[in-house]
């Protein structure tokens, strides 16, 4: 039977309020984890054992790089942009393995190396990094300039920065020398399982909410959502880098 005109649009409404409901819990989520770790935060508990240990420990340090992936928002801010719009498997793994490239590279020489670099400034490039990403979902290159950047290259200088933003933070903390390559290696091991744990669960909710009939509706808020906590990641730490 043909649902009456009434009907169907709250039918209709119910379902765009759904969607939005999903879009705005992944919003909360993000900023309930911006919250509670200002970018690239160590817990003190974490704190105090990298300061204490010393030699190599490969299991401990896997799970720190699991978890500072995992609770690292704007990192999931930037993954969430990036397979946005992407559908099959082998263009997600092609896109997250230049990601991964990218920040794995200056994150390990960064460290090794005591590259010493402003944190504010690199995290404040991170949120820019957001910003870019959402723009160019909503196809705001080509309507501005003309034409579309190369999204392959832009994930993997973007990744290169997120890198350097790990390297920073690590560097604050002073690890010791001996096992240093290891400890980062293992560290290192630990960020890819982590971003392959929340590349997982973005794809599961990203999937039933692509499922609802408002999803291509939304997906300009979606960005647009994304855009502005992309700006807030900018203020916050160009103010701290002005006041610090």
């Amino acid at each position: 039977m043909k649902p009456t005109s009434w009907a169907y649009t709250v039918q209709n409404k119910w379902k765009s309020a759904r969607a939005s409901a999903v879009l705005l819990g992944f919003a909360l989520i993000l900023l309930a984890s911006a919250s509670s770790a200002f970018a690239h935060a160590v817990t003190e508990g974490d704190k105090g054992y990298i300061l204490e240990i010393y030699g190599v420990h490969i299991v401990p340090f896997i799970y720190l790089g699991a978890k500072h992936m995992v609770t690292g928002y704007d990192h999931l801010l930037f993954l969430f942009g990036v397979v946005f719009f992407l559908y099959r498997m082998q263009h997600v793994a092609l896109y997250v393995s230049l990601f991964a490239l990218g920040h794995s590279t200056t994150m390990l020489l960064g460290v090794y190396l005591n590259w010493n670099v402003n944190a504010y400034l690199i995290d404040a490039i991170i949120g820019l990094s957001v910003v870019y990403k959402a723009l160019d979902n909503m196809g705001a290159y080509q309507r501005w300039f003309g034409f579309q950047p190369n999204t392959k290259a832009a994930t993997l200088i973007f990744g290169l920065f997120h890198g350097l933003g790990l390297a920073t933070k690590i560097l604050e903390y002073d690890v010791a020398p001996d096992g240093l390559l290891v400890n980062l290696i293992a560290f290192n091991v630990g960020v890819e399982l982590g971003q392959i744990v929340a590349l997982a669960l973005i794809l599961i909710a990203m999937g039933f909410w692509r499922k609802t009939e408002g999803s291509w509706k939304h997906a300009y808020t979606a960005n647009v959502v994304m855009m502005s906590l992309g700006f807030m990641l900018i203020g916050l730490q160009l103010t701290g880098y002005f006041v610090a």
